[in-house]
This record gives structure tokens, sequence and C-alpha cells, in this order.
């Protein structure tokens, strides 16, 4: 056939491929689903029995020493009825749900002074919500919604563009390095020294200032990071403790970036398992093949063979689909598929 006539037929040939290669993936989708719940629900329901086994003891434990208690209390002061001690007890819980703590005849303010007040915002738009502390007034609850309604995605898209800027980071020093085991260990580096900054390191601050232990500040450091928030663990709040004012804006930007950099470590590890289930199949040796008009196997185009004098619009749009259909954000953005 004429050169012409076959430089037409390529990029609909190819472009039916592509359109094969969406419907297989839309059907992988379809049974890929319940799978994955299947797995989802089998994960949780295994650390749902892990937990009860671990920590059922110890609350049947709680609650019998607090029943114990409470009954010697009754016993000793006879003069104290038991509705009275019960009216006391929902009392001082609620106070400290609201940030009022007794020290000696007087009590403990601060949690909604500036630096109280600019955490629990952080806390907020990052999604956190330890649970420690909430508007207490109408007024408060009304503008704590339309602030979160606006926080969130201004937060989102923040911690979005810093880690994308982490990233570029990693990514210029690798690709100034040629050989494949320097550009891992510029990436390992970077992975280290997120993990000290982090997560490794603000144990011992948080040891200092709260009286935790490591493992304590640990467990504090990436339940927060991660934005579970349990709220068993909050800074801030022993009455017995002075803490600087510095303190509590330090704890903030450490979450703001510390986030940022852990999404960006769990995006890569979602990258990772979906590139390890054949997910994407673009690769520098799949470009060079569709290059040197070589028959493709590798991404489904068994019978069509690409001319080495395709135009080169074409061959940039030909292979600029095939990568955006095939490929994981990640190594699209790593390979030599990008326009």
């Amino acid at each position: 056939p004429a050169p012409s006539s076959a430089l037409g037929r390529q990029p609909a040939a190819v472009g039916s491929m592509v359109a094969a290669r969406r419907r297989r993936q839309r059907q992988k989708r379809l049974w890929g689903v319940p799978v994955l719940l299947v797995v989802y629900v089998g994960y949780v329901g295994l650390g749902a029995g892990v937990l009860q086994a671990l920590e059922r003891p110890a609350e049947a434990r709680a609650a019998q020493h607090l029943l114990r208690q409470r009954w010697e209390l009754l016993a000793n002061h006879t003069c104290l009825r038991g509705p009275a001690l019960q009216r006391l007890i929902e009392g001082i819980v609620q106070a400290y749900k609201s940030g009022i703590t007794l020290q000696g005849n007087t009590t403990s303010l601060g949690r909604w002074d500036f630096s109280g007040s600019f955490f629990f915002s952080i806390s907020a738009i990052t999604t956190i919500g330890y649970g420690n502390l909430s508007p207490s007034t109408a007024a408060g609850r009304i503008f704590c919604i339309l602030f979160a309604l606006f926080g969130i995605p201004l937060n989102l898209v923040l911690l979005n563009e810093i880690g994308q800027l982490m990233l570029l980071g990693v990514q210029h020093c690798a690709h100034r390095l040629e050989e494949k085991i320097a550009s891992l260990l510029i990436k390992t580096s970077a992975l280290v020294t997120g993990l000290l900054l982090f997560l490794l390191l603000p144990p011992l601050l948080l040891s200092d200032k709260e009286g935790w232990s490591y493992e304590e500040g640990f467990y504090y450091s990436f339940i927060t990071l991660s934005t579970i928030g349990f709220g068993d663990y909050v800074i801030g709040m022993n009455p017995d403790r002075n803490y600087p004012g510095w303190y509590k804006n330090v704890i903030s930007l450490w979450i703001l970036f510390g986030m940022a950099w852990l999404t960006l470590v769990i995006k890569l590890c979602i990258n990772f398992l979906e590139s390890s289930s054949d997910f994407c199949q673009c690769n520098k040796s799949t470009v060079e093949e569709l290059m040197d008009g070589n028959r493709n196997s590798t991404m489904g185009l068994h019978d069509v063979e690409i001319l080495p004098n395709l135009p080169p619009q074409y061959m940039k749009q030909t292979l600029t689909s095939i990568c955006n259909t095939s490929c994981c954000p990640l190594l699209y953005m790593q390979s030599s598929c990008r326009p």
C-alpha cells in the first residue's frame, strides 16, 4: 500500500487497540472491586479480633477498679450519697471536655487562648479531630462548620502541593544521577530523612514536654499524621506542666508538613501495589519498540506495525494516549512516555 494510506490507518489501528485495552481494564475493575471488598472486610475483621483479644481484658479490669473505688469512697464517707457522687463525676467529666481542670481550689484555663485555638483549627481542617476539645456555644459550632467547609479543601490542595514539591525535589536529585543504584540511594535517603524528621525525632520532643515515653510519642506521631486522631494522647493537656508559647505552633507546622510527607509515602505505596498487579505496563522498552517500528506485544498491539516514517505528531499523540490509559501517574511522570 501507499505510504499515505498506511499513515492514515496507523493512528486509527493504535487507537482501536487503546480502546480495547480500556475495555479490558473496565472488566478487570468489575471483578476487582468485589475481591478488594472481601479483602478489606477480612482485614478489618482480623484487626477487630486482635484488638478485642488485647484490649477487652484491660477494659474489664479498669471497670472493676472504678467500681471498687466508688464503693470504697461511699463506704468511707457515709454522708455522701450515690446520686450526688454521680452528679459530681459527670460534672468533672463535662468540665474536662470543655478544657477545664481542677488545680486545688482553682481551675486551669488556656485551651482557648490563641495558640490553643490555632492548634484546634489545624486539627479541624486536617480532619484529625482528637475529640478532646470542641466548641460549646452555638455560634462556635456554626462557625466551625463554615470554617471546615472551606478549610478542608484548602488543606487538601496545600498538602498535595507540598507533597508534589517533595516528589519533584527527589526526582530532580535522582534524574541528575544516571546510575540506577545512585538514584535508588537518593530516594531511600529522602524516605529516611522524612522518617527521622516526622516520626522518629518528634517523640523525643514530646517526651521532654509531655512526660510521655518514646513509644507513646511515636504512637501519637503516627496517629496524628495519619489523621486517625483517637484523642487518647493530645499535646498541652497536662495541667501540671508549663508549656512554652512556641510549642503548639511548632507542633502545628510539624502536623502540616508531616501529613504531606506521609500522604506522599502512602501514595507511593498505592502506586507500587498497582504496578505490581500488572496494572502499569508502560515502560521505556515499550517506547523504544514503538519508535523502532517493531511489533509490540506488551501493550497488546500484536498485529500492528509502527512504521519508522510515522509523522512525529502522530507518534507523540499515540504514545501519550497509551501512557495515560495504561500507566500509574508516578511511573508516567518518570518514564520517557511523557510528551
